[in-house]
């Protein structure tokens, strides 16, 4: 048997990974649940950001949004899931909806496009 030594290392890294996991989840989770308390609630949408891992959409009851960025897509579902996020499968026209922008935005998403005034530097 002597290469039960490997397989035991493995089981070991392996829990590691789960456990290292579980924290990030635990984490974003709790900044979900402070987003919500911020904003009278929450819902979310999940959205595969590449190999950046899964960025998490928030939008409070208030309108207000933000959002969050998981490792991995598990990580962002187990954090929603922790924090009692109700998730959208999209980000659809109603979901976005709900969102609401100050000037902030509409000079980043539209001034600077269209050739308004540029954002001080921050």
């Amino acid at each position: 048997m002597p290469f039960m030594g490997d397989t035991a290392d493995i089981a070991d890294a392996a829990g590691a990974a789960d456990k290292k996991q579980d924290r990030k989840a635990a984490r974003l989770a709790k900044q979900i649940a402070a987003f919500a308390k911020e904003h009278g609630g929450a819902e979310g949408q999940l959205a595969h950001i590449g190999q950046a891992g899964t960025r998490i959409v928030l939008v409070g009851t208030d309108g207000g949004w933000g959002d969050l960025v998981a490792p991995t897509f598990a990580v962002a579902q187990l954090a929603a899931e922790k924090a009692g996020l109700t998730l959208h499968e999209e980000f659809d026209g109603e979901f976005a909806a709900r969102v609401k922008t100050g000037p902030y935005e509409w000079t980043r998403m539209a001034g600077i496009q269209i050739g308004g005034a540029a954002n001080p530097a921050a």
